[in-house]
């Protein structure tokens, strides 16, 4: 018999018609053990067995009365005596059915459900301020990192450090492979050597040719200073009558071809003043730019002497010595330990909540942190927009890199409205149902609805009013549960 399923017409009818009848064939239950049952099964299977005892003790007289007719069957009894006799087994198994019902009832009243006040957490309906936030979650980091690059394709050589080293300022990390970058170095160094030379060599060349212009020109000067005093003296002559017309026409044609001479070696003597000047700017632009690079390559085998750049935390290192490396590829990282932020995470559709300049608390287990919203991306990756938070107090004990975190992020404020505390239970807005207090011991379900929320209240829209006491804890075995019983 299964006093939860609702048989227990089926077994009170066979349990009578035994009673009437007599009949010992009828089935009843035998009392039967039962492992591993909670409060209600256990409560069930006690009203089985007690049933089943009072059924069997029944029908143990049934039995008894049933062969005593068998005995004096043989003889009349008086009607008087049937009657009396069934009379007094109607009014004592009436009496025995009577007490079974009571029993049942008691029975049934202990199987109500029930639960401890110790085991629940209540929050009281109150009425004030919300400041609205949307919950988003976040990896604790440290505020500064450096990844330090191969500059070079080459292999590992020695390996100095291990993770989780301190390091100081130019503190060697890792020797990688350089023959081959200090090879091409010292041949760039003769390159550089040589084109000094050349640069060198242009201007000395340049030189040269400038002053044979100029000397070109001096003596064209000369020539024609000349030229103007044979110009002179032939028209002195010709005044005189000593001189010919002729004479002074030719004096007059070399002086006027001196002078277009001497014009044309200044004008050739300015053009390439300005053609030399060119060509050396030109070679001196081609060593400097030469310079630079030699210079990039001298940075680069320096920094292919793997030093730390800054006072920090070793938390990454490529210790697979021989290892092939190729240019920019990662080989170490450095992070300031003793300084952290937050990266958060938050669905696009809430993007419009999060901006930068934004109050947040970050909530490290019991522990609430407040900063601010730093940075956001523009873009969503994977219907996930990323944001950073400064916080206020960076280097908090409870901070640890890589450590989990809830982030609440505040975007409106609500003043003078109904809340209780928020819990596990909350889910974002909408409708629930909710165990309120109703009495000193009954939990009764509600319908409530719910609005916005942050990392301590949630908003009650409607359903609750104040001074109620609300089962804020999990509650999901009493969901089928309507009132609970609740014990001290």
């Amino acid at each position: 018999m299964d006093f939860q399923s609702g048989r227990m017409d089926v077994f009170v009818s066979a349990w009578i018609s035994a009673l009437v009848s007599g009949n010992e064939r009828v089935c009843i239950p035998k009392p039967y053990r039962v492992f591993g049952i909670g409060h209600s099964d256990f409560l069930t299977f006690l009203v089985n067995q007690l049933v089943a005892v009072l059924a069997r003790i029944l029908l143990g007289k049934c039995v008894k009365s049933h062969l005593y007719k068998q005995i004096v069957m043989d003889r009349e009894i008086p009607k008087e005596v049937r009657t009396k006799e069934r009379n007094k087994r109607i009014i004592k198994y009436g009496g025995i059915g009577g007490g079974c019902v009571v029993l049942l009832i008691v029975l049934i009243s202990l199987m109500r459900s029930s639960v401890k006040e110790k085991d629940l957490v209540f929050s009281e309906v109150s009425q004030g301020t919300i400041e609205v936030s949307v919950s988003a979650s976040g990896k604790v980091v440290p505020a500064f990192e450096e990844i330090i690059n191969s500059p070079i394709n080459t292999r590992i050589l020695e390996v100095y450090k291990k993770g989780g080293d301190s390091v100081d300022v130019g503190t060697p990390i890792l020797k990688l492979d350089l023959q081959s970058a200090e090879t091409e170095y010292k041949k760039q160094l003769d390159e550089e050597q040589m084109k000094r030379y050349q640069l060198e060599q242009l201007k000395v060349n340049n030189n040269t040719y400038l002053s044979d212009l100029e000397m070109q020109v001096k003596v064209a000067e000369m020539k024609v200073n000349r030229m103007e005093v044979e110009l002179r003296n032939e028209r002195y002559l010709d005044s005189l009558g000593s001189g010919t017309t002729d004479r002074v026409h030719q004096a007059e044609l070399n002086f006027k071809t001196g002078k277009l001479e001497l014009e044309q070696l200044h004008q050739q003597l300015a053009n390439e003043r300005k053609v030399k000047a060119a060509d050396l700017k030109v070679k001196q632009l081609e060593y400097e730019i030469f310079l630079k690079g030699l210079k990039e390559t001298k940075r680069t085998l320096d920094d292919a002497q793997v030093r730390s750049p800054r006072k920090a935390i070793l938390t990454y290192i490529n210790n697979q010595i021989g290892a092939q490396v190729t240019e920019g590829s990662q080989i170490a990282v450095i992070s300031d330990l003793s300084h952290f932020k937050v990266e958060g995470e938050i669905a696009d559709t809430y993007g419009d909540r999060v901006a930068a300049g934004g109050k947040a608390i970050v909530k490290i287990g019991s522990e609430k942190l407040e900063g601010q919203v730093s940075s956001v991306t523009p873009l969503s990756k994977n219907g996930v927009i990323s944001f950073t938070v400064q916080l206020v107090d960076d280097s908090n004990r409870r901070l640890r890199s890589g450590l989990k975190t809830d982030v609440y992020v505040m975007n409106a404020v609500k003043e003078d409205v109904l809340r209780i505390a928020n819990a596990s239970y909350y889910v974002g807005r909408g409708d629930y149902e909710l165990f309120v207090m109703d009495g000193s011991n009954e939990l009764v379900k509600r319908k409530v609805q719910l609005g916005d929320s942050n990392f301590e209240y949630v908003e009650v829209i409607s359903g609750l009013q104040p001074g109620d006491r609300v089962v804020v804890s999990d509650m999901s075995q009493y969901k089928n549960k309507n009132k609970l019983k609740l014990k001290k």
